[in-house]
């Protein structure tokens, strides 16, 4: 994988369906509908999705490619994979609260190794760099040219003053439950995989998910806070988060800056 052409095409396609999103986001209306499994679907969702699916497939036509949109299969043969959620954070958009992303990642042998988060309402991008290192980039985000990163790295975290981040639109009792196992300074709720980066940024110390997640919903967000020197780990074991299971189904999970004790379950 030539990882310099890799960083620099997902980098726009997600600039790119970003202005796409944005232009229905900033719509006086736009429908929804209900898929399958009774998740909400846009007409973002979906331009986004053929748009990206696009460029990657012109790019890199030998990389298997998993979408969110394109999901039918449920077996995926490859060991090395493109995965796209490219709009994630659906509701936080239907509600217009801002904290949707688009996400690309590259997974090779069950790691998402690169990836780019893109946050177009709230206008925060953040990728990896070509040799591995997670940086947030400052506008005015140029479709063919980098302009001013910045690296960024996860927290050296007091355990006894943590910053907490979970989910706006799923938290639950049992999630709220296990964050009360840590001596917690602050609590925030944030919307899509915003939540990796905040933790990547050492805005966060701490990022537990007991919900369903997918892997199109967490490789980007995994990638970018890898890349910032963080982890993400099964909620029961502690092992590490893997990719390309059957299905594409991830179990609970907790995101973290390394310095964190984590709790057991």
């Amino acid at each position: 994988m030539d990882y310099q052409a890799l960083t620099h095409t997902i980098r726009r396609l997600a600039l790119e369906a970003g202005d796409l999103i944005m232009e229905i986001y900033d719509s006086d209306d736009f429908d929804v509908k209900v898929k399958s499994d009774d998740s909400p679907v846009t007409a973002a969702d979906e331009a986004a999705d053929a748009h990206i699916s696009e460029g990657l497939r012109a790019a890199f036509p030998d990389v298997a490619l998993v979408t969110e949109e394109q999901s039918a299969s449920h077996t995926l043969e490859a060991r090395t994979f493109l995965i796209v959620d490219p709009l994630d954070g659906t509701k936080e958009f239907i509600n217009r609260r801002g904290d949707f992303t688009v996400n690309i990642a590259l997974v090779e042998d069950g790691v998402p190794t690169r990836g780019v988060v893109y946050a177009p309402a709230r206008k925060r991008l953040f990728y990896t760099q070509a040799h591995g290192t997670a940086v947030e980039e400052t506008g005015p985000f140029a479709k063919e040219g980098i302009g001013d990163t910045t690296k960024i790295s996860v927290s050296d975290p007091d355990n006894s003053a943590l910053m907490v981040v979970a989910s706006k639109s799923h938290r639950d009792a049992d999630t709220d439950s296990y964050i009360a196992k840590y001596q917690v300074e602050d609590s925030k709720s944030a919307g899509s995989s915003l939540k990796f980066c905040l933790v990547a940024t050492g805005e966060a110390d701490l990022y537990p998910r007991l919900g369903r997640t997918m892997e199109w919903d967490t490789a980007a967000g995994h990638a970018v806070l890898a890349g910032a020197g963080g982890r993400v780990v099964r909620f029961d074991d502690h092992t590490d988060l893997v990719y390309g299971k059957d299905g594409f189904a991830n179990p609970f999970f907790i995101a973290f800056a390394p310095g964190v004790d984590l709790e057991k379950p």
